[in-house]
């Protein structure tokens, strides 16, 4: 087993898609109303644009240029997201210029998910907490979410929780990863990151020097080369 495993003393969290989800996925709500308007994406188009949206997300120049043009999640920048979603699954760039301001409109008037949290995921951290290790949450969250992990009631589990928008520092930049590691009080090589964005969260916390644990349970990134689990649960294993 690597070396670096045995001697963790903190695992640190991404929060939305690894413990707080969404049901259903807005990507499968996008893709129904595709078909409700006889526009079908393929399994291969759906991955596709899935593995975009993690990248797009994972503050990559093409969001930041969409914030400096558009007002952050305001209608003109969803209607410009719809544009770029509808590319990625293959859609015409024409045609898809021409459908975004629908597809945007039916989106924020329909998706409406129920949040989440895996079963798993109380039974883990306490399991975690209880064994000695520092938990932390770290998100490219823009504002300090510490009442929703209350909501969610996970809060009593972490030492810290840091929002990007406090540092000021976007996965997968190192710097928000060296907070994160301030809080905890421990050094990279101690402490684990876990989190289900290849971009943000795995390329990121190799940047920082944290060895990176990917949360994949529907193999999105098969290609990734760090440590891997289909469920929550199975990060026990990595820390035998």
């Amino acid at each position: 087993m690597d070396p670096k495993i045995k001697n963790i003393k903190a695992i640190l969290f991404d929060l939305d898609g690894t413990l707080r989800h969404h049901i259903p996925s807005g990507g499968a709500v996008f893709v129904e109303y595709l078909k409700s308007i006889n526009i079908h994406a393929s399994e291969e188009d759906r991955t596709r644009a899935e593995r975009w949206e993690h990248f797009y997300f994972a503050h990559s120049l093409e969001i930041q240029a969409d914030i400096k043009t558009f007002t952050h999640h305001s209608r003109e920048f969803w209607i410009n997201y719809s544009r770029r979603r509808l590319v990625a699954l293959g859609v015409d760039p024409k045609r898809a210029q021409e459908l975004a301001p629908e597809v945007s409109a039916h989106m924020g008037t329909n998706y409406k998910p129920d949040v989440y949290v895996p079963e798993e995921a109380p039974r883990l951290l306490a399991g975690l907490k209880q064994a000695g290790y520092i938990l932390g949450v770290v998100s490219n969250r823009e504002e300090p979410y510490h009442e929703e992990l209350k909501t969610l009631k996970l809060d009593s589990y972490f030492k810290f929780s840091l929002a990007g928008g406090e540092v000021p520092s976007f996965k997968p930049e190192p710097r928000i990863f060296q907070r994160g590691l301030e809080l905890a009080e421990v050094a990279a090589h101690e402490a684990i990151y876990v989190g289900d964005n290849y971009f943000a969260d795995i390329i990121g916390a190799h940047r920082a020097g944290l060895m990176p644990v990917l949360y994949d349970p529907t193999s999105l990134f098969p290609e990734a080369d760090c440590a891997v689990i289909r469920s929550l649960d199975e990060l026990h294993g990595l820390l035998i």
